[in-house]
């Protein structure tokens, strides 16, 4: 099959999970699929893995979807059939889904076969069962992992449904600055009691960026990159930083943005590591909390090693003192803030409880 027809013929599946037709199941794996889709933006590696596994076997009844790699006997390479095919097409759904790829996930890499003798370390243990019992539903046959595959197609969008906040943008001109950083500062730091929360911020300057970078001269021939998962860490994230700004063939500039760490020296080791890998001109690293005064020298003396070394400018910078900055350089506000709650409205990686709370905060202030 051709690229195309392996891409129509997941749409397909889609089309037919967007009818919400219900499914049976033995109650036994309804139990094991419901489980999965209720926390399915808790472990996404496992989402990702089982629609991956789910969709190929449908192409390759023959292939024992356990054996997931090709260093197994018999096995198929289900990372890279994720990277190239899955996880893409979960991220042109908004439905969730990993920076690059489920097995990405520790537990879920190991170079063991997805059967009942899995040593990986998926946590809970229930996790653990029901996807086993998952993926031994799907290797049954390819009925078996049509239906799997439709079923937790259909939980993805539900779950993007569910999350679907709409919040009221401004039409107004008159908007002020100081409002504009109380009512984020407000936003970015509420207790919400779930995860989620720190991407925030880096919204608030993507939004910024994708405004500055058409406007402003410094950025002529620049390209804003698309955002990243907020989940990777820095250790293995394949970008520069949370946003990053392309110019010819190399990171022109980069923002590293941490809303309640303080920068530290290993922060910016972290970051000069970046640096060297992508050749970055110009790197900010933001934090919402003051550094600790212990910190200072010794931050001050690695920029300082960094531009001498190699030629980068690191700014270190308070988070809101830079939002004031940048939206000072924006010709309308409004612009920015309305870029904002569009990015909070489709981001698949924030909790209702995110989306409500803007929509709450746009309401008072504006």
């Amino acid at each position: 099959m051709t690229d195309v027809d392996i891409k129509n013929k997941l749409n397909t599946y889609y089309n037919e999970a967007s009818k919400n037709k219900s499914i049976y199941f033995q109650p036994k794996i309804q139990n094991y699929l419901d489980y999965v889709l209720e926390r399915i933006n808790v472990n996404k590696g496992v989402y990702t893995v089982l629609i991956t596994l789910a969709f190929y076997k449908t192409l390759n009844p023959a292939q024992d979807i356990r054996y997931h790699k090709i260093d197994l006997p018999g096995g198929f390479s289900g990372r890279s059939f994720d990277t190239k095919y899955i996880t893409p097409f979960l991220k042109e759904k908004n439905l969730p889904s990993m920076a690059e790829s489920g097995w990405l996930t520790r537990s879920l890499e190991q170079d063991y076969p997805y059967d009942f003798n899995f040593n990986g370390k998926i946590t809970p243990e229930v996790l653990k069962t029901s996807f086993l019992e998952i993926v031994h539903e799907i290797q049954k046959g390819k009925q078996n992992a049509e239906n799997v595959l439709i079923e937790l197609l259909r939980g993805g969008i539900k779950y993007r449904e569910d999350n679907k906040v709409e919040i009221a943008k401004i039409s107004s001109d008159d908007v002020s600055i100081s409002e504009i950083i109380h009512m984020l500062e407000r936003h970015f730091t509420t207790n919400y009691g779930t995860h989620g929360g720190s991407k925030l911020p880096v919204l608030a300057f993507y939004a910024i960026y994708s405004i500055l970078v058409p406007e402003m001269g410094r950025y002529r021939g620049c390209i804003l990159l698309p955002l990243g998962s907020h989940t990777a860490s820095d250790r293995t994230s394949r970008s520069a930083g949370d946003i990053e700004v392309k110019k010819d063939n190399h990171i022109f500039e980069a923002v590293e943005v941490k809303l309640d760490k303080p920068i530290t020296p290993q922060i910016v080791r972290v970051a000069y590591e970046k640096i060297n890998k992508f050749g970055v001109e110009r790197y900010y690293i933001l934090s919402g909390k003051e550094q600790n005064p212990g910190d200072v020298s010794e931050n001050n003396q690695l920029v300082f090693e960094i531009e001498q070394e190699h030629g980068c400018q690191v700014i270190i910078n308070g988070l809101y003192q830079s939002l004031k900055y940048y939206l000072r350089l924006i010709s309308n506000p409004k612009d920015f803030l309305n870029k904002y709650v569009e990015l909070v409205e489709s981001d698949t990686e924030l909790q209702t409880e995110h989306k409500v709370a803007l929509k709450m905060l746009m309401d008072k202030y504006f």
